[in-house]
């Protein structure tokens, strides 16, 4: 990027802060945007966060400047909500983050060295516990975790946690042992569910979802990745089923469907 564009790109971001301020507005403003608080716009952030993992799966550029823009405006949003309750504002966020980048990163902005990976990831969490001690706790390493994974949906919040507890030493010696202990978890699931019993069953199927991301972590396979392959997968089937049959799905017999899977699997090579 030119310095021109650079210059240039501060004068857009202006403009865009005048365009969410005018839909604040409370005379003129949209009817909808004035209604949003930080607490209704968290599916919103959640949704666009998405869309822009989604058009970076799909290699996809012109997307992914559009979902980019999306969710720019999410946080332009709460920046003028907050700005409107005299909280914080915009400029607050960019000296808290740019603060933040540089205190992290010593190796860079300070003494200049070259440092590996696991030297880089280590200073980081030692700035990070430095910055937010926990004084006289007696489980700094559960208070710390507890603290880290409230924002995140549970299989990231699991694998946050495996992460930390391996380094801790918590860890399997061979993956001949988690396997097992996989095994373990859908019988209990098994006799869990024979029993009817919902709350014993969650339970259970919570533990095998736990131990299955420990195997991904161990082979250093990606859930998230894997699971939004597996739905395009199942949607591409469902797809061609659909165009290949006559009428809707469901009053299709369970022998047809099946047929029509298998052709699916075979025409589509997954």
């Amino acid at each position: 990027m030119t310095d021109t564009k650079q210059i240039n790109s501060g004068g857009k971001i202006n403009k865009l802060l005048e365009v969410v301020s005018a839909l604040r507005d409370p005379i003129n403003g949209c009817p909808w945007d004035l209604k949003q608080t930080h607490l209704s716009l968290i599916p919103y952030v959640l949704e666009e966060a998405h869309e822009v993992a989604h058009a970076i799966r799909e290699n996809n550029p012109d997307e992914l400047k559009e979902e980019l823009g999306d969710l720019l405006l999410q946080i332009i949003l709460h920046a003028q909500i907050a700005k409107e309750k005299k909280l914080f504002d915009i400029s607050d966020i960019i000296d808290e983050i740019t603060n933040k980048l540089i205190r992290r990163h010593p190796h860079v902005f300070q003494n200049k060295a070259k440092v590996s990976m696991k030297e880089v990831e280590d200073s980081w969490e030692k700035i990070k516990h430095k910055e937010n001690p926990l004084n006289n706790s007696k489980t700094p390493i559960s208070d710390r975790l507890k603290l880290k994974i409230r924002p995140q949906p549970s299989t990231k919040a699991a694998l946050i946690i495996s992460k930390k507890a391996s380094k801790n030493g918590l860890e399997w010696e061979k993956s001949d042992e988690i396997w097992n202990k996989l095994y373990e978890e859908l019988e209990e699931l098994k006799d869990a569910l024979k029993i009817n019993k919902a709350s014993d069953a969650e339970a259970e199927i919570g533990d095998v979802l736990f131990t299955l991301i420990n195997i991904a972590r161990w082979h250093k396979i990606s859930i998230e990745e894997g699971l939004a392959k597996s739905n395009q997968r199942f949607l591409e089937r469902l797809a061609y089923i659909e165009k290949n049959i006559d009428g809707e799905l469901h009053s299709q017999s369970k022998k047809k469907l099946q047929k029509y899977w298998k052709l699916a699997k075979i025409k589509l090579k997954h």
